[in-house]
């Protein structure tokens, strides 16, 4: 199988997009409407074809289904985050479990859809991700000790590397770059997850607690703070 190019647009906006999926029709489906939205879009039919195409190619973003032939989708993630740490991944799964969403948000999935979906949902979510990624710095964030290094994907306390998820550190990310300043669960849910808060959910909570056993648990000077009544602050105070 051999991967098939769109064809180009007289007035193409310059993004470029993957869309890995081995349903032809959904991904000709998908590749017609995105490229009337003025996107040029490549396809790959299975998950080796996909990660050679992000390798190979250089792409504005990433539409990703689990189910891939050959090489699944999570593993086309793990394999891809430690070098294209910055391009936008939209995973599609028919998988309607919160457990199989948070699984793929871990393996460095920047968002999720399950099917069927909608093409304007879609289309909503991806100029979310592109708008998202533009604002990203590659100059690394220093709060104290701590170092963020976007670009390797890499962070360090005290010399010190700390081994943290793709969500994890998205959550820490959002910590350091609102230093000193009070962000609540909404502010995470809405920045991290690109998703409404939801109060009978603590998955914020559960990141923050992940993120500070990695970042505070074996240092004397914590960094990470709960305020009560409000959400968490990252400071050096």
């Amino acid at each position: 199988m051999t991967m098939r190019r769109g064809e180009p647009r007289s007035k193409e906006n310059g993004i470029r997009i993957l869309v890995v999926e081995d349903d032809r029709p959904l991904a000709n489906f998908l590749q017609k409407h995105l490229q009337t939205e003025e996107y040029s879009v490549d396809l790959a039919e299975d998950g080796e074809l996909g990660y050679e195409a992000v390798i190979k190619g250089k792409y504005d973003l990433l539409i990703l289904d689990l189910n891939l032939p050959k090489l699944d989708g999570l593993a086309v993630l793990e394999r891809i985050r430690p070098v294209r740490a910055y391009l936008p991944v939209l995973v599609l799964t028919a998988r309607s479990g919160v457990e199989d969403r948070v699984l793929s948000l871990d393996h460095g999935a920047d968002d999720c859809l399950v099917k069927p979906f909608s093409f304007t949902e879609l289309s909503a979510r991806l100029r979310a991700l592109l708008r998202r990624h533009r604002g990203l710095t590659k100059l690394p964030i220093r709060v104290g000790d701590l170092l963020l290094d976007r670009q390797n994907w890499r962070v360090e306390r005290a010399g010190r590397r700390l081994e943290l998820t793709s969500k994890e550190f998205a959550v820490l990310e959002y910590l350091m770059k609102n230093t000193g300043a009070a962000v609540t669960r909404e502010m995470i849910m809405e920045n991290v997850w690109n998703s409404s808060y939801d109060a009978s959910s603590n998955l914020a909570d559960v990141y923050i607690k992940y993120v500070r056993d990695k970042v505070d648990g074996i240092f004397e000077h914590k960094l990470i703070r709960t305020i009560r009544g409000v959400g968490y602050v990252l400071s050096d105070d």
